[in-house]
């Protein structure tokens, strides 16, 4: 698997700003992302949960036919300067804005309906219906930051057991 470029780990409290930062977005990706677009654009990662600390990066997911009909959508994203990165190709294209260095946003062009979608989804789904689960999941995500501050793949992969959790309870 190909790494993505590295920034800190660095978490903030919950700010109310987020879904409207988000739908904003959202209205710029549909008009540029429309002709490549099958599903809908989704508000994922834990900054689409209200009162869950976060990474400040919004990480927002487009349903696409699939990978391959998607490549000619690389040109009309990176018009809102979102920079593609090879990470985890064989299920998602991974877009970063403005920098690898300083990011904003995440875009994760993913194949509607595919396994990825739909786990991202229900992930979503459980920590905005439990509070005491999102609960948890911050307190490990607390705990992640301050131990692999400078590697997120690390941070990432040491979350999959909670994630992997909840998705088998759900």
């Amino acid at each position: 698997m190909s790494r993505a470029p590295e920034a800190p780990v660095l978490l903030v409290d919950y700010d109310p700003a987020w879904p409207a930062a988000f739908e904003s977005e959202r209205g710029h990706l549909a008009t540029v992302l429309g002709e490549w677009l099958t599903g809908t654009i989704e508000h994922i990662g834990s900054t689409a949960v209200p009162g869950l600390r976060a990474k400040p990066v919004l990480d927002i997911m487009a349903g696409v036919e699939s990978l391959e009909a998607s490549r000619p959508a690389f040109q009309a994203v990176s018009r809102l300067e979102y920079v593609y990165y090879p990470y985890r190709p064989d299920v998602m294209h991974w877009f970063c804005k403005p920098s690898p260095a300083h990011r904003t946003h995440h875009l994760h062009l993913v194949p509607l309906g595919s396994a990825l979608w739909n786990e991202r989804i229900l992930f979503r789904e459980a920590l905005r219906r439990d509070p005491a689960l999102a609960a948890e999941y911050a307190e490990l995500k607390t705990l992640l930051a301050d131990r692999y501050r400078h590697d997120r793949e690390a941070y990432t992969e040491a979350k999959s057991a909670f994630v992997v959790r909840v998705l088998t309870q759900a």
